[in-house]
């Protein structure tokens, strides 16, 4: 087996708020054959995800940031080519880390193998079946201490996080409405994902009436998605001893200047609301509770996702840069290689 030529995205400057296409360049490797103990791999899909903004910006976090001139890293799925390892055999699929480029080789430490769900896409375990549908059952579940029956407002929620969260408190009998930037997003989740109700922030006028209205009775759980006016209004209608889960905050992610946080966050205190941020990474002992849990729903017809795909590794930066423009719907993806075995 001869070397192979591997295309990979790296991080060109430190983005200043927007990140722009001039923020990355491709560039072009030889991946040589595996050695002793080692496996080489070639990526299908590769994920993109806002935390990857925070990793662009050179400072202490949860994760170390990129680095000027190295291929960037994020979550991935392939397919084992070629093995020196006994624990990985050639088409075997495998997780890993090493995301943004087409090809690698790894001493196995860093792949995870991938077991197939009936009637499932290789995709989907970057997305619903992946991180995002952890990170969206830790939070609502553990984080947000859902019960059935109560009243769930989503930001974001079309998007790979939000159309989870938007699924699973409907499954749990929850009145739930979502937060989205166009009528197409609010369509997908009143006519496919069953939401009660979908409210346009782009076009709905004032976010507090517009959320008021649409919580006569309050808010049990906000799964807070965005940050900025819709956290101002969600406090405003919280219901006494809400939850507000924070999983992330995008409308912040390019600020140039740190923003103003809500004024109302006294409202806390009265209403004796918990507000707790989380890390998906530390509730992973949720994984195997899960997939069973998300395996059932899938059956009974109670969970759908829709993904936007971008074809090629150059498309990636297009990918990273759309999720601050709101161009995706569900999970965005970026397919760099096949999607059986080679």
């Amino acid at each position: 087996m001869s070397n192979h030529t591997s295309r990979e995205i790296r991080l060109k400057n430190r983005p200043v708020g927007m990140p722009q296409a001039s923020d990355f360049e491709l560039a072009e490797v030889n991946v040589p054959n595996p050695g002793p103990g080692e496996v080489l791999v070639r990526n299908s899909y590769m994920t993109v995800d806002p935390y990857m903004r925070g990793r662009m910006v050179d400072r202490k976090s949860y994760v170390p940031p990129f680095q000027i001139g190295e291929a960037l890293t994020g979550g991935a799925i392939g397919q084992v080519v070629a093995s020196n390892n006994d624990k990985f055999k050639a088409g075997d699929i495998v997780q890993s880390m090493n995301g943004w480029r087409e090809w690698f080789v790894s001493k196995g430490a860093d792949l995870q193998p991938q077991q197939m769900i009936p009637n499932t896409k290789l995709g989907d375990y970057l997305g619903a079946l992946g991180m995002p549908g952890m990170t969206a059952y830790a939070g609502l579940l553990k984080i947000g201490e859902l019960k059935d029956g109560e009243r769930v407002f989503v930001s974001a929620a079309s998007g790979a996080v939000g159309q989870i969260v938007c699924q699973i408190a409907k499954a749990k009998g929850c009145y739930v409405v979502g937060s989205v930037g166009s009528d197409e997003k609010a369509k997908y989740l009143t006519q496919d994902l069953g939401v009660d109700r979908a409210i346009n922030y782009k076009t709905a006028g004032d976010l507090n009436t517009a959320i008021a209205a649409a919580f006569p009775e309050g808010i049990d759980v906000y799964f807070e998605n965005v940050g900025g006016a819709h956290l101002q209004a969600a406090l405003n209608v919280m219901r006494p001893f809400g939850r507000i889960p924070l999983c992330g905050m995008i409308d912040m992610y390019n600020a140039t200047e740190p923003p103003p946080g809500p004024n109302n966050l006294a409202m806390a205190i009265g209403m004796q609301l918990t507000i707790r941020g989380f890390i998906v990474s530390s509730h992973y002992d949720l994984m195997p509770q899960f997939i069973a849990d998300m395996s059932r729903w899938m059956k009974e017809g109670k969970m759908k996702w829709r993904e936007t795909i971008y074809d090629g590794i150059d498309r990636a930066p297009d990918a990273f840069i759309g999720l601050f423009k709101g161009e995706n719907m569900g999970k965005a993806l970026v397919r760099v290689g096949p999607d059986k075995a080679v």
